[in-house]
């Protein structure tokens, strides 16, 4: 929301005024936005957040991708070298430094291995689930893949080392400033849904982990059944999951407004995250659960 403000910002002053907007109030709402969605009981009952969450990401990375194509077309020239930025635009140090910082961000990217199970869990049977997930994750992968190597590709051949590190939010581009606000609307609108997409799994974990340290505790089992206008099916209320939730939601809302720095930290995350948690666990439990001896050559 604030690059859309600035966006506006630029356009009313014709770029003449920096636009400098905080961004505390927009972390705000987002929070209770989430606090709000966090309340869906199941993650198989977002799916429709899902898919609305997919729909936003191909709409803002096809905006971006098509005003990388577009300025390339309108300056006639392909900006950068294949060695990346230049010395002297930045020291050797800081070179260094940003390509392990997009090496974290590329395999931030690819943690979704995190949630394959969870997804693999809501998936109809027949067929097997492993044959469907296979097929999926395939398709999903492939296309994620050329789709943003395309757009990175085509905004760095645009802006060569002046390249933003967000062409959307980072003011790569200032005009059809229409077509940047619905595309950070739509980044804002997946934001939403990725968010319950990542918190679903832990909020089902703990819930599940707690009933059974408590069992007779009511105020982490007993449901309550809200009705709710419309001929819509009551909507079932259960305290911990209202407290806890809230509470989790309000908590990881200040971590981020105390963090000024947001691609830094998506870097640490990935590299942290990408090999225990997509490549090695992953192959681990299939050694496991195909028992295949180690060191063999299966």
């Amino acid at each position: 929301m604030t690059p859309i403000k600035r966006s506006n910002c630029f356009h009313d002053s014709h770029a003449k005024d920096p636009c400098h907007i905080s961004s505390t109030p927009y972390m705000l709402a987002f929070g209770v936005m989430e606090i709000f969605f966090s309340q869906i009981p199941d993650f198989d009952q977002i799916s429709w957040l899902s898919i609305v969450a997919a729909v936003m990401s191909f709409t803002y990375s096809s905006i971006g991708l098509a005003l990388g194509i577009s300025k390339v077309v309108e300056t006639g020239q392909i900006r950068g070298s294949l060695s990346g930025i230049s010395i002297g635009t930045v020291i050797q140090t800081q070179k260094i430094w940003r390509s392990f910082q997009a090496l974290g961000e590329i395999a931030f990217a690819y943690s979704y291995s995190l949630r394959l199970v969870e997804i693999q869990d809501t998936v109809k049977y027949p067929p097997s689930e492993s044959k469907t997930m296979k097929k999926a994750t395939l398709l999903s992968v492939s296309v994620t893949t050329v789709f943003y190597m395309l757009i990175g590709c085509f905004g760095y051949a645009a802006f060569g080392d002046l390249a933003p590190r967000n062409l959307l939010t980072g003011f790569g581009f200032y005009s059809p400033f229409w077509l940047l606000d619905i595309a950070n609307i739509a980044i804002v609108v997946h934001l939403v849904g990725a968010y319950q997409v990542y918190c679903q799994p832990l909020f089902a974990f703990v819930e599940k982990h707690a009933a059974r340290v408590f069992p007779d505790s009511d105020f982490i089992n007993k449901v309550y059944n809200i009705p709710l206008p419309g001929g819509f099916r009551p909507y079932k209320l259960n305290l911990f999951r209202l407290v806890w939730r809230t509470i989790f939601v309000i908590i990881t809302t200040i971590i981020s407004m105390l963090m000024p720095f947001f691609n830094d930290i998506v870097s640490i995350l990935g590299a942290f995250g990408f090999w225990p948690l997509t490549v090695y666990f992953p192959v681990e439990m299939y050694i496991v659960q195909k028992k295949i001896p180690k060191w063999s050559s299966r």
